[in-house]
């Protein structure tokens, strides 16, 4: 007879199971490219040595900042923005289209669907620094190449999140529309664009945020804005300018991320 307090012990947790083959190839294959990384990276105490002696050099030669360009830095900086705010106005706009044709609920035809979201993908898949210099190589140096630039990069980052989340729609309304006799146009315009407005909002917020530390970057090969300007004080070993520099973007790019923050809480 079993005692009336006798409980049945738990179960022991199931043991992990033995990694298969194509797990061990992968691990391996991992392994052998980390190796071969830290070896192609040739580091050595030496280099780490004089890397932290090159550092130090140039926080002691970079302070105190050097202001005395601040009006050459406040417009370039200025000029950033411009570039970054235009380019994502013009790749969100142009991102609902793509999003549309290549969101399941929304493309004409899979084919379609297929051959948007590899072209996204595309747009995606290559560094915004390698359309800048593509940018750069076609219309010339200065904004006009930054912002093609980011206007690629931001369909790609945009449109991708706005099919997911358009993908994400409950059908009901859109059925309801549909119903009635309204068109297809009337469905997207009435009941899809509606349900993700907060969702494309905030997205649009974040890729404002991304542009503009891009555009710092794209300035480096060419492509205007403050990097230009960091490129030619750092190539000049002014390092005290170009400590300035780096101040007044971290600032900006603080000061933007606070306001988009608030933003998107208001909004979402």
């Amino acid at each position: 007879m079993t005692p009336i307090d006798s409980k049945p012990k738990p179960a022991l947790p199931p043991r992990f199971a033995a990694p298969s083959a194509v797990t061990w190839i992968v691990i391996l294959a991992f392994a052998a490219f980390f190796i071969q990384g830290l070896m192609s990276a040739d580091i050595t105490p030496q280099r780490l040595w004089r890397g932290m002696f090159n550092l130090w050099r140039f926080v002691s030669l970079a302070f105190p900042p050097d202001f005395s360009k601040l009006d050459v830095i406040a417009w370039s900086m200025l000029e950033t923005m411009n570039m970054a705010v235009v380019g994502v106005a013009f790749g969100v706009i142009l991102s609902l289209p793509f999003a549309l044709l290549a969101s399941s609920n929304t493309t004409p035809h899979p084919v379609v669907r297929t051959i948007t979201r590899l072209i996204i993908a595309t747009m995606r898949t290559i560094p915004d620094l390698i359309w800048a210099l593509i940018f750069v190589v076609a219309v010339g140096l200065g904004p006009l190449a930054g912002i093609l630039a980011i206007i690629i990069d931001t369909i790609g980052f945009c449109a991708r999140f706005f099919s997911e989340r358009i993908e994400e729609v409950k059908p009901g309304p859109a059925e309801a529309l549909t119903s009635t006799g309204a068109g297809r146009l009337s469905v997207i315009l009435g009941a899809i664009v509606p349900e993700t407005l907060a969702s494309i909002t905030a997205t649009s917020l974040y890729s404002v945020e991304k542009a503009i530390r891009s555009a710092v970057t794209l300035g480096l090969v060419g492509a205007g804005g403050i990097g230009v300007e960091l490129s030619t004080a750092m190539r000049l070993f002014n390092f005290d300018e170009a400590c300035a520099i780096i101040l007044v973007i971290l600032v900006v790019v603080i000061a933007f991320e606070q306001i988009s923050s608030f933003i998107r809480s208001k909004v979402i």
